[in-house]
């Protein structure tokens, strides 16, 4: 016998893409949990995993929904491409913890400090605007969510600058130049997924506003 949903196919994505927005703000509190209190670093390392699989299992669910979905709430290139950024965002979070956790810091500098708080911020942006996706009369509200992740992403692009310029200028280490260099790009990058998702938010704003 057939089992019938009732939730209609559009609701579904919605409420998937808002899942994947609040493990995003999830992984993201949790690197600055982790780099603010230097504390238990494998327990940390192992609960942003576990977000990153995750984030990877609500990928695998839109990705599914798409492939058996012939109307959907809005172009299929941009729910892939949305669903894929979110994705990013947690990968590179992850991927920034487990180099500070693999290369054995010593402790986070202030410039980890300070781009593990604009991803948490950027994270927040991405969670307020997705459920404004929903109706159509709030799309506006979707607008200025992406400007505040710009504004952000742009904010850590000179506090990765920073970093860099700090980081040549300081160490004659050159071991700890080459791991911090790595983190610091895994931790721009997340930001700069952040940024894709704007892009695809704005992009489906504009098409349906």
């Amino acid at each position: 016998m057939f089992k019938l949903s009732f939730l209609p196919r559009e609701e579904k994505f919605f409420g998937l893409f808002e899942d994947d927005a609040q493990n995003v703000v999830k992984a993201a509190q949790a690197l600055k949990d982790m780099v603010d209190t230097w504390e238990d670093v494998g327990e940390k390392v192992a609960k942003i995993t576990e977000l990153e699989h995750q984030g990877d299992t609500i990928t695998h669910q839109i990705i599914a929904q798409l492939n058996s979905t012939f109307v959907t709430p809005f172009d299929r290139e941009d729910i892939s491409r949305l669903s894929q950024s979110l994705d990013d965002v947690v990968d590179f979070i992850h991927a920034a913890a487990d180099a500070m956790y693999i290369y054995k810091v010593k402790r986070p500098s202030q410039r980890a400090k300070e781009l593990a708080d604009i991803i948490v911020q950027a994270a927040a942006e991405v969670e307020r605007a997705m459920p404004h996706l929903r109706h159509r009369a709030e799309l506006k509200q979707v607008f200025e969510r992406c400007v505040e992740i710009n504004r952000l992403e742009n904010m850590a692009d000179r506090v990765f600058r920073s970093a860099m310029a700090e980081l040549f200028d300081d160490n004659a280490n050159i071991a700890d130049v080459i791991k911090w260099r790595e983190i610091y790009e895994h931790m721009e990058s997340a930001t700069d997924r952040c940024e894709d998702v704007a892009n695809v938010l704005e992009g489906v704003a504009l098409k349906h506003a």
